[in-house]
């Protein structure tokens, strides 16, 4: 599938931010996503605390969470996909992070899939994590914060 999906990345620059556009656009080809737009934002603690608290009821950092915009219906565009915002110092691994969230974006998960989301998550990390790839860091323990 070619993906003509633009991924933006914020606060995070050069190797890392190619990590993490190319984990989100391996998720977007695994869901079948062709084309929309996302953002991928980096925060600390204190930023992911208040969030979570406010979006999900949770007073704790979390290691990620997913703010889809446009559902998964059809749309007249490009669709708008969301924002994944991403707290490092609770990501063991930042790729896996990046990917459960995107997937959360397409419309998947896994507190209702019956471990369709997570199975398709481990298909694309282990894609990634491939010698011709090499993107993920080792000693992953898997990212489910949202």
């Amino acid at each position: 599938m070619s993906c003509r999906t633009e991924i933006e990345v914020f606060a995070a620059d050069g190797e890392l931010a190619d990590r993490l556009r190319a984990a989100a656009q391996a998720a977007l080809e695994a869901a079948g996503v062709g084309d929309g737009h996302l953002a991928i934002t980096l925060v600390d603690r204190e930023r992911m605390r208040a969030l979570n608290r406010s979006h999900r009821g949770r007073d704790k950092a979390t290691d990620v969470l997913s703010f889809p915009v446009d559902g998964s219906g059809p749309t007249a565009g490009p669709r708008e996909l969301g924002d994944v915002v991403l707290c490092p110092p609770e990501c063991e691994d930042l790729v896996e992070c990046t990917v459960h969230g995107v997937l959360h974006l397409c419309g998947y998960d896994h507190e209702t899939d019956d471990g369709e989301m997570f199975a398709l998550q481990e298909r694309v990390l282990t894609g990634l994590r491939a010698p011709r790839n090499a993107v993920a860091t080792p000693g992953s323990r898997g990212a489910g914060g949202c």
